[in-house]
């Protein structure tokens, strides 16, 4: 049967919505391509060595065999055996901030350089972790100039030599102002000019850890703001546990990654990065698993549990402190996968070939599903040809559903 409205009136709406689908279609354009990663250590820059990947592996794997035979199943405890051995670091961060202090402008001159030429040796060694960068100082007026500097003389030593890596990311700490990011941006552009590096090669992600990163003093939500002043080039938006736990005068004894407070501003990092292809980390507890067997237990459980529930609502990244919290990292994180590959794997099947099981699921649930799965084999929890007998799909098939792609 023929409608009544005439073409005129399908035209006019795809007229008068033609500048609103563009917006859109450049602000939102999905979850990006390719992995990430489950965790960030941050270290400081007097600490970082070439080898240090390895002697986080060796000291998390020796810490693993004293006292890990309660912290997960034999099938996980197997497999993250085999993680500290092949891939102890997923992604490193040599610290020029909190971690690191002022030692004053000689040093530190000297120190960026270093890092940079050091950084470049290990990757192409073959004993860097997947992902890597530097925290360099914030942008706010005392810190600026010292964190431009260290920012630039990091590069020197890393592009010396060799071309920037894959991998490379940077982070901007204490945001408060919008305008910082911007500037931040601004000055990776200069940067690449500087380096011969091609254009929107330097990224960086945002450390969410100042009310004024959520709250502008208009009322305006900032951090959403934070994502579009950055112009293309934030990758992610990383909760600091206690510089915003601090910011708002929350005791010390009680500042936590599941306070009220850390929930409300997470809620807001998700809901402003949620489509826009800007990915989101947790931020870190500072328990750690040291001392008597007890204590590392006890400092364990905390962490699995912490890791746990960021898992649960939606953040697939946090931040580690120290070698004896990887074990807990990656036991937490493959048991909370492959407890759910079970039931993840069924439904996806059932979706893909249309099947009548106990859950009508949509496109929307598929590509969750599909990510849920698509995370389980990044990380490690799960094998290719598992997923694959249990879903009937391969791992391209999987990754478009993923995307919404097919």
């Amino acid at each position: 049967m023929a409608g009544r409205l005439t073409d005129e009136v399908y035209s006019a709406a795809d007229a008068r919505l033609a500048e609103a689908d563009a917006r859109v279609a450049a602000l939102y354009p999905g979850e990006p391509a390719g992995r990430q990663p489950v965790h960030t250590v941050y270290v400081p820059a007097s600490a970082y060595t070439g080898d240090l990947v390895a002697q986080w592996g060796k000291r998390a794997s020796e810490v693993f065999a004293s006292h890990g035979e309660g912290l997960a199943d034999d099938d996980v405890r197997a497999k993250v055996r085999g993680k500290l051995s092949a891939e102890p670091i997923e992604d490193l961060r040599i610290d020029f901030e909190d971690g690191y202090g002022n030692p004053g402008d000689d040093v530190e001159d000297e120190a960026a350089l270093s890092a940079g030429r050091t950084l470049a040796e290990s990757v192409v060694e073959g004993t860097a972790p997947p992902f890597f960068g530097i925290r360099f100082k914030s942008f706010e007026k005392p810190t600026r100039r010292r964190g431009i500097r260290t920012l630039d003389l990091f590069l020197a030593g890393l592009l010396e030599k060799h071309p920037l890596p894959q991998g490379f990311v940077v982070t901007l700490p204490k945001v408060t102002a919008v305008e910082q990011v911007e500037a931040a941006a601004q000055v990776l552009g200069k940067l690449e000019s500087a380096y011969g590096l091609a254009e929107g090669s330097l990224r960086f992600e945002v450390q969410i850890e100042t009310p004024q990163s959520i709250l502008s003093p208009d009322g305006t939500v900032a951090v959403a703001r934070i994502v579009q002043a950055a112009a293309g080039r934030c990758s992610g938006l990383h909760y600091g546990t206690y510089d915003y736990s601090a910011g708002l005068g929350i005791g010390a004894a009680y500042q936590s990654m599941e306070h009220p407070a850390a929930d409300f501003a997470k809620a807001f990092m998700q809901v402003a990065a949620a489509g826009t292809g800007v990915r989101l980390s947790d931020g870190s507890t500072n328990r750690l698993p040291i001392g008597d067997r007890d204590a590392v237990l006890a400092a364990w459980g905390e962490h699995s549990r912490l890791v746990r529930r960021s898992l649960e609502r939606g953040f697939y990244q946090g931040w580690d402190l120290h070698p004896h919290q990887l074990p807990s990292r990656f036991a937490a994180t493959y048991t909370f996968f492959r407890e759910g590959f079970p039931a993840a794997a069924t439904r996806l099947k059932d979706y893909a070939e249309k099947t009548s099981g106990g859950v009508l699921d949509e496109p929307a649930t598929a590509q969750a599903l599909a990510a849920y799965l698509s995370r389980g084999l990044d990380c490690g929890a799960l094998d290719d040809d598992e997923v694959a007998q249990r879903t009937g799909v391969d791992r391209t098939t999987l990754d478009g559903y993923a995307r919404r792609l097919v």
